[in-house]
């Protein structure tokens, strides 16, 4: 304490500083205090009073003309300058951040308010302490000091009352001037910051405050008397500084983002377990292993009163043979390790995941400023009922609702904006009017929403705008026609003419066959029907968007190209080309138009005759004119044994590859087909049967069991392939069906 002044050095996200500090200022009854923190965002401060500001939080600031450069400042529940900024609040204290303003913080290089030391002069005193790193002896020596206090006999944890709270600081204060004196002298950035703060200091003498409370990093604490240093030397070092114009505001924050492991530079271990010390009045060790057992009951793992009371004697026992005062988070881990986890690793991980680090998502009351496109998702989420949690929720959609159908369009345009709060999964296959979605909210995509902010005030404008940069940007057709899918899953029918207009243009400039035979698939989508989620075709009614034109544009494209694009290939390309060649079918297929089934099939046809074209390919090509009814079953035969008598194994088994597919359904029902190539097999002699075997494994693996067993029946006389053919159809009582599967698709009839 110097005179009027007194200094709290704490240590940032430390629950021991808190609680002592908040003892210390209750005691001192200070008629300002200042805190380390950006000096011009105390307009915003008056938000940390109202009720509904609920930690963790974080203060946002970023540069106008650039919203991509952004810096947070987090606070937590047992932080302690939001302990000492709650505090003046409520005591109705006058209250200010001192350090650098946001504005030149973000003018300069650096991506964020953290010290850079070069070196841990901190760790030198955790050494010399027999601890091996500072974060351990901190939470040793601060963090869980025991409280002179009646609850001292229940394991309670506190701030002392009265001056032992200043006794505290009061210590640390001696410790890091011990330490700064043998340290580097700070330069940079740390000078100029712990200069300013002085600076503040000395504004609030002369403002006439009687008592100062400064709250500051402890390793910044012994700079911060004001009567060491010159006051034009301050003023020096800070003349000059490049400054930029920022926005502040308030946003919520998680534990995990709290947590070293996020890479935050002023992190702790243990965000989740310093709340539990900071708000546990009493019986920590006690209190802890009870909610360890809650969540391991909540996953259906044994945890019984007996297991709670036998790990908190053993974290009791540890501590004491330790020579502490309370169980710390490493007496807690090794009891819980010793009672929950004797048979396996998963309470363990459960308890570091959910309680040690813990997700806890704060919340910033509804008049924080917000930039209008942040307000257009908060009220979208809002009225669609979605949760905004830290965790990961799983959501499966059912499209044929306005409200599942209205999510998914919400997520579909956050994903085009670059805010994946929602990443598609696997819906494991419940049909086509369902989508799988994992939900995760993380901080940082209020910032990615503020920078989004230049496209569109709505989510769907800006949206928009977005597919309408990434159109004109694109350089490849995959590129296109991946957008377009997004397009029609996100429901944006004005970016479509810019986005077809490019995909024609680009088309035209030569991209390879498979390019094009790629974007036939979301082209035919979108001719068809829209999406499948129920609205019109795209361009309906109003003539603006004719997917259907450019769709035949394309495969009028692909159709001249398609022979020619066979020939000469390597395997893995034949492949390719083979994928692309399986999309485009089912694209010509879906849409029913005679014009561009009689186009597709002709290019089949033409692809099929060419002899030099690789033989996976051609027997691709014959399996398609063959379930289409192009060819029939004598010229399918003629054609089968024209490529079984190829000398080279393996391009027949390459032109098998092609022809069967990924079904063995070929084989069981067309007992001629699987005579000729039985008899082409047993022709091989001993040494090429051996080199073509593992191929034709390659070939059958795909098939189903039930497909194989049949095959094999009928290859050796058991059951004829002939009795295996499917019961003959009633179209009249299958008619019947149709209406009510229209119905349930939600397709007209007419």
């Amino acid at each position: 304490m110097i005179d009027s002044i007194s200094i709290f050095p704490i240590r940032h996200h430390g629950p021991g500083s808190a609680r002592s500090l908040e003892h210390a200022l209750s005691q001192l009854n200070p008629d300002v205090v200042l805190v380390e923190g950006p000096s011009d965002a105390d307009s915003v401060l008056p938000f940390l009073a109202q009720v509904d500001m609920t930690p963790p939080v974080a203060l946002l600031g970023y540069v106008n003309d650039d919203p991509s450069r952004a810096a947070f400042w987090p606070f937590a529940v047992f932080s302690p300058e939001f302990v000492a900024l709650r505090w003046a609040a409520r005591a109705g204290v006058a209250a200010r951040f001192v350090d650098l303003p946001a504005g030149v913080v973000l003018a300069g290089e650096r991506d964020g308010p953290e010290d850079e030391l070069r070196d841990d002069p901190l760790g030198v005193l955790a050494q010399a302490a027999g601890f091996a790193d500072f974060e351990r002896w901190w939470e040793s020596l601060v963090e869980a000091r025991l409280s002179p206090s009646p609850l001292v006999g229940a394991g309670g944890v506190g701030g002392p009352p009265g001056e032992a709270a200043f006794d505290v600081f009061a210590a640390v204060n001696e410790a890091m001037r011990a330490v700064r004196a043998d340290a580097l002298a700070p330069v940079g950035r740390e000078a100029q910051r712990e200069a300013f703060m002085r600076q503040g200091i000395r504004a609030a003498l002369k403002e006439g405050f009687a008592r100062v409370a400064v709250v500051c990093g402890a390793w910044h604490a012994p700079a911060l008397d004001v009567t060491a240093f010159p006051v034009k030397g301050d003023a020096a070092l800070l003349k000059g500084l490049p400054k930029v114009k920022v926005t502040l505001t308030w946003v919520p924050w998680t534990h995990g983002r709290l947590s070293v492991a996020s890479g935050y530079g002023a992190g702790v271990r243990s965000p989740g377990y310093y709340e539990h010390l900071f708000t546990s009045r009493g019986a920590v060790a006690e209190r802890w292993f009870a909610r360890v057992a809650r969540l391991l009951r909540a996953e259906r793992l044994e945890a019984s009163s007996a297991s709670v009371i036998e790990a908190t004697r053993l974290a009791n026992a540890l501590a004491a043979l330790r020579g502490r005062a309370l169980p710390g988070l490493e007496e807690l881990n090794e009891a819980a390790l010793s009672v929950f986890g004797w048979d396996g690793d998963l309470p363990l991980r459960l308890i570091e995941e959910r309680l040690v680090v813990g997700e806890a998502l704060g919340a910033v009351p509804d008049g924080v400023l917000t930039v209008p496109l942040a307000r257009d998702v908060a009220r979208q989420q809002k009225s669609l009922r979605l949760k905004v949690l830290p965790e990961k929720l799983d959501l499966e959609l059912d499209l044929r609702s306005d409200n599942d159908l209205a999510r998914s369009v919400l997520f579909h345009r956050l994903n085009l904006l670059g805010v994946p709060w929602a990443k598609p999964r696997g819906s494991g296959g419940l049909g086509t009017f369902r989508e799988g979605w994992q939900v995760r909210w993380r901080p940082e995509f209020s910032v990615r929403l503020v920078e989004a902010s230049r496209l569109g005030q709505t989510v769907r404008d800006a949206a928009t705008a977005s597919a309408l940069e990434a159109a004109r940007g694109a350089g490849t057709l995959a590129e296109l026609t991946g957008l377009l899918e997004v397009l029609r899953l996100a429901d944006l029918p004005g970016a479509l003419p810019v986005t077809l207009a490019a995909l024609d243009e680009r088309s035209a400039l030569g991209a390879d066959v498979p390019d094009v035979l790629r974007a036939l698939p979301p082209l035919a989508r979108l001719a068809r029907y829209g999406d499948v989620r129920g609205r019109g075709a795209a361009g309906a009614g109003g003539g603006e968007v004719a997917p259907l034109e450019t769709f035949r544009a394309l495969l009028t494209r692909a159709a001249v190209g398609l022979p020619l694009a066979g020939v000469g290939l390597g395997d893995d390309a034949a492949a390719g080309v083979r994928d692309a060649v399986r999309g485009a079918d089912a694209a010509a297929r879906l849409l029913d138009d005679p014009d561009v089934t009689g186009e597709w099939r002709a290019a089949l046809r033409r692809a099929a005759d060419r002899v030099d074209a690789h033989p996976l390919l051609l027997g691709d090509a014959l399996r398609r004119l063959r379930d289409a009814g192009v060819l029939d079953a004598g010229q399918v035969e003629a054609r089968l044994g024209l490529a079984l008598s190829d000398p080279s194994p393996l391009a027949v088994t390459a032109w098998l590859d092609g022809f069967l597919g990924d079904t063995g359904a070929l084989l069981v029902h067309d007992a001629g087909l699987l005579a000729l190539v039985d008899g082409w097999l047993s022709a091989l002699d001993a040494e090429v049967f051996q080199s073509v075997l593992p191929l034709l494994r390659r070939v059958f693996a795909r098939f189903e069991a039930p497909e194989r067993r049949a095959i094999g029946e009928a290859v050796r006389g058991g059951t004829p392939a002939s009795r295996l053919a499917p019961v003959a159809v009633d179209d009249a009582r299958a008619a019947r069906v149709v209406p009510v599967v229209l119905g349930l698709l939600g397709v007209s009839r007419e």
